[in-house]
């Protein structure tokens, strides 16, 4: 088969590539966009362009052209449009809601006279031009009823929910604080996970992670059977009176870097990871039992307070053996977690430091709501029919 016979990507794309290297990307983009946009009309209609058909469900009405400011400059798309007006497509709003949400964080901080000369020279190379404060404003009131009403959906029966925090740089009266930004995923009767919410906080105390459970709860969050995370101290209070009898997984990798403080010395660091991970990978609850009593024998002598450490600690650790064995993997660390944050800070690094609270909000939630939105429209992530 020869190259031109399996290629798929179309001429036009070719053609532009070749003539104009990495300098035609904004043409490619804008191609690639709006094909997909004429693509999801057609969908819509339930018909291609002049097909008549009895599926036909309306009637396109031309494009109506639209320019967008991107990292790499102004594009200008041809948005289709539909006679009955219900229509707008997907390919452009999510691909540009994040886009919107991290351009005006950087806006917001030149235009409140706050950043730096660096933050302003983003600012202008992210947007392509320079942006007014009226124009922040009308964006940012537009985005943040879409955010607000996705961060307060009604929610129903969560099978697992995961809970866990990051922190951000945020200009607060003034001054430049760590807040905490709240999040929490859930595992449904679907078997998809999703986001189910967010908050930015001045910390993880107890009365703070109890103000974010419990907006969870008034909104319908209800059937938890098991609840995976880290030992956070305003958490642990907050879950034990909010969640009373729900069992608790402690996040085994977490647990695995905490015992490195109890380790007296360096080069017993790998022979202690190693029996604690031959706990967790016990065939059953009774084994890792046996395991773990061993090992606290083990370190009673040379490593006292390891030892002491262990024998409270690990059990913590444990729960997920009285779940379906299918689920364990899944459920025994909070790793979904931990890279929902990595994707956060690749994202919020280039701010640095965002100018209030709401700027933050803004750009974590609108992160979050497209990772949620591809979780669900992706393959299942655990299948609750296993055991």
């Amino acid at each position: 088969m020869t190259y031109q016979e399996d290629c798929t990507i179309p001429r036009e794309i070719l053609e532009t590539m070749t003539a104009g290297g990495l300098e035609s990307l904004p043409e490619l983009i804008r191609v690639l966009v709006n094909e997909a946009m004429k693509l999801e009309r057609e969908q819509h209609l339930g018909a291609q362009a002049y097909e008549r058909t009895p599926e036909r469900q309306g009637y396109a009405n031309g494009y109506k052209p639209k320019t967008v400011k991107t990292r790499i400059g102004e594009i200008k798309f041809a948005v289709p449009q539909v006679r009955e007006g219900d229509f707008y497509p997907a390919a452009l709003e999510k691909g540009m809601r994040s886009e919107r949400a991290l351009t005006m964080a950087l806006a917001e901080m030149y235009v409140q006279g706050v950043s730096t000369r660096r933050v302003a020279a983003i600012t202008e190379k992210l947007c392509g031009t320079a942006v007014s404060s009226a124009q922040v404003s009308r964006a940012a009131q537009k985005l943040d009823e879409v955010l607000e009403a996705w961060r307060t959906r009604p929610l129903d029966k969560i099978v697992y929910l995961y809970l866990d925090a990051r922190y951000e740089k945020v200009r607060i009266e003034g001054q430049i604080q760590d807040a905490a930004i709240l999040m929490a995923v859930g595992v449904g009767a679907d078997k998809k996970r999703r986001v189910l919410g967010v908050s930015v906080s001045l910390s993880e105390a107890q009365v703070h992670w109890r103000s974010f459970l419990e907006s969870l709860q008034d909104r319908g969050l209800n059937g938890v059977e098991l609840i995976t995370s880290d030992d956070h101290a305003g958490l642990r209070r907050a879950r034990q009176a909010l969640f009373t009898g729900v069992p608790w997984q402690r996040c085994q990798f977490h647990l695995q870097q905490n015992a490195s403080q109890y380790v007296p010395r360096k080069k017993m660091q790998e022979e202690v990871a190693a029996d604690i991970k031959g706990i967790f990978l016990a065939p059953n609850r009774d084994q890792a039992e046996v395991y773990l009593k061993q090992v606290v024998a083990k370190y009673a002598d040379t490593a006292s307070d390891l030892a002491d450490w262990l024998e409270v600690s690990i059990p913590e650790g444990l729960t997920v053996f009285d779940f379906p064995s299918g689920h364990w993997r899944r459920i025994r660390t909070s790793n979904l977690m931990e890279r929902l944050s990595q994707e956060i800070k690749r994202r919020t690094r280039v701010i640095r430091l965002f100018p209030n609270v709401a700027s933050c909000a803004r750009l974590v939630s609108a992160l979050l709501m497209e990772r949620s939105e591809d979780w669900e429209t992706a393959r299942i992530y655990l299948n609750l029919d296993t055991v």
